[in-house]
């Protein structure tokens, strides 16, 4: 019965390896191809945050956006407050939407909103006090929005959050600056993080098939 019994688990061993030699890894295009969204411009994401967190976070974006997507247009707008400021007006609303497109020949606009919260820093004194240095763990979210130009309304949007060790924070009168020579030493992680979760519909996918 012993050697029955093993010979039956080998022969269960065999098909099982058999089974999974038999499945291709097929590459599926992303679920949003962005070319049928040409010409996309990106407004500076806003953030809560003080210093170069947001803008590293939407150049990281556009890069990761535009990954899989081959050679896609893309117009960056600078930040929101100077966009608007050029057209004469002062919110981010339909009207506006249009007016920038018309502007700058757009189909699509995307914007980005970055909240930071939760700051638990550990706080380091420089030389001669001339301030602080500290690295911290924040929780972020970051949400994004895809808005078509001729009717202002949105027609993708993602949100991701999570909580991350950043470096190269100021503190200043109590106030929190995520500044930094070196942003992708200082926050890349938690940049990366946040916007490849945010990006997935626009990166390829992969899927085990059987042959």
């Amino acid at each position: 019965m012993k050697s029955i019994s093993g010979i039956a688990v080998l022969a269960g061993i065999v098909l099982a390896s058999q089974a999974c030699g038999s499945s291709t890894l097929v590459q599926l295009p992303p679920r949003i191809d962005l070319t049928q969204h040409e010409i996309l411009g990106v407004i500076e994401f806003t953030s809560s945050a003080k210093g170069s967190l947001a803008p590293y976070t939407t150049r990281t974006f556009i890069e990761e956006m535009r990954a899989d997507q081959g050679m896609i247009r893309v117009v960056e707008l600078g930040p929101q407050e100077a966009l608007l400021e050029s057209l004469g007006l002062t919110r981010l609303d339909r009207a506006a939407f249009l007016a920038i497109a018309e502007e700058h020949g757009l189909t699509t606009i995307v914007t980005g909103e970055l909240e930071v919260s939760g700051v638990r820093p550990n706080i380091s004194i420089r030389p001669n006090l001339s301030g602080i240095s500290a690295a911290a763990d924040v929780d972020a979210d970051l949400g994004v929005r895809m808005i078509e130009a001729a009717s202002g309304a949105s027609i993708w949007s993602r949100s991701a959050d999570g909580t991350h060790r950043v470096g190269h924070v100021n503190v200043l009168g109590g106030n929190f600056d995520f500044d930094a020579e070196d942003p992708e030493e200082a926050y890349g992680e938690l940049v990366r993080a946040l916007v490849q979760s945010v990006t997935t519909d626009f990166k390829a996918r992969y899927e085990r098939r059987r042959n």
